[in-house]
């Protein structure tokens, strides 16, 4: 009876001892996972600031963190505002570029609007203006303002990069060179001698600087239409590379040596989960919708503003709210006025 309590026992202390040490592989691997993603993404973060040109200013990015009041609902799905600056001066700069970039995880796609600069709209508590005009006025969050208050689009966070900051990114991801197929030859030199942009047509491999300068282009007959349809296809070659540059167990060095490029209010973790959801559910490729839709618009000149796009905001609301799979408030609430006035007249 002993002999039996005393097998019985040290098979006690063997379990013992095995659950012991499988929770302390378990505690070890964590940590181990835990410091390998913080020193991979310090050591990315390291290496890009140590390469960077132009550092962000950081009271003014703070700034307008606090001030950015975007949805930040627990949906899967997740908008972004995607903002190129001008410059990397201070708040009097207009937006080069506007873009909202949508990734559903569920759906397993990935969607990206083009936002024409030139667009005549009410900036609220401003006089209208284009829209690039907003941000100029009040940051992100006066951008985000206007489109929500023109357009009926919600949108969780913001990401701003400027030229320095773009040209980095390309640089990192594809050290030899981002393969574009360059639709023409384009030549052009500003007047100040700042730009000067001398590309031959064909395919080939392009650094950051001659991407930026192939993005930027609207030297011909289609303008900024033009330079719009290049930006999409310049961040449709951007992710195809991205997903080459990087894996899953290179992520955290991934993010943080492109974080100090882009000025952004998603933290690391959120930056890092959808990343990871991305490249385990990626999509077979960007949607892409330009705002003003084609035959929506006409060309107006304003004293204060130039040049501008007049819009048709119906039926471009109506577009860009199909096109993200989001509701809109205000065609719905017409649909309700007149299925009210059909029922009125049944009922009459």
């Amino acid at each position: 009876m002993v002999r039996i309590q005393e097998r019985k026992e040290r098979r006690r202390k063997r379990l013992k001892r095995r659950i012991l040490i499988f929770f302390t592989v378990i505690a070890i691997a964590v940590i181990s996972g835990t410091a390998y993603t913080y020193f991979e993404y310090q050591a990315g973060q390291q290496a890009a600031e140590e390469e960077m040109a132009d550092a962000q200013n950081e009271e003014q990015s703070e700034q307008y963190k606090e001030e950015f009041q975007g949805d930040n609902t627990e949906d899967s799905i997740t908008n972004v505002l995607l903002i190129g600056k001008d410059s990397s001066g201070g708040k009097s700069e207009n937006t080069d570029t506007i873009m909202i970039g949508q990734y559903d995880p569920e759906e397993e796609s990935a969607k990206l609007v083009s936002v024409m600069r030139d667009m005549y709209v009410e900036i609220p508590g401003h006089s209208n203006n284009k829209i690039n005009a907003a941000f100029a006025l009040g940051g992100p969050e006066l951008l985000r303002q206007t489109i929500k208050e023109n357009f009926d689009v919600d949108i969780d966070y913001y990401a701003m990069v400027n030229f320095d900051g773009f040209e980095g990114i390309v640089n990192t991801i594809a050290p030899d060179g981002l393969t574009i197929d360059v639709e023409k030859d384009m030549q052009y030199e500003s007047g100040d001698g700042l730009v000067d942009i001398d590309l031959q047509e064909g395919v080939q491999d392009l650094t950051g600087e001659e991407v930026l300068e192939y993005a930027r282009f609207r030297a011909d007959n289609e303008n900024d239409f033009g330079r719009v349809r290049r930006q999409q296809q310049v961040m449709s070659v951007l992710k195809d590379q991205m997903m080459s540059f990087t894996g899953v167990s290179k992520l955290p060095r991934a993010v943080g040596t492109l974080e100090p490029y882009v000025d952004t209010n998603m933290d690391t973790g959120k930056m890092i989960s959808t990343m990871t959801s991305y490249l385990r559910n990626t999509p077979g490729e960007i949607e892409t919708l330009r705002i003003p839709v084609e035959g929506s618009y006409s060309n107006e000149r304003y004293s204060h503003a130039g040049l501008a796009l007049e819009v048709d905001f119906a039926e471009n609301t109506r577009e860009l709210n199909d096109f993200l799979g989001q509701v809109d408030d205000q065609v719905e609430t017409v649909k309700n006025e007149d299925d009210e006035e059909i029922h009125d007249d049944e009922a009459s």
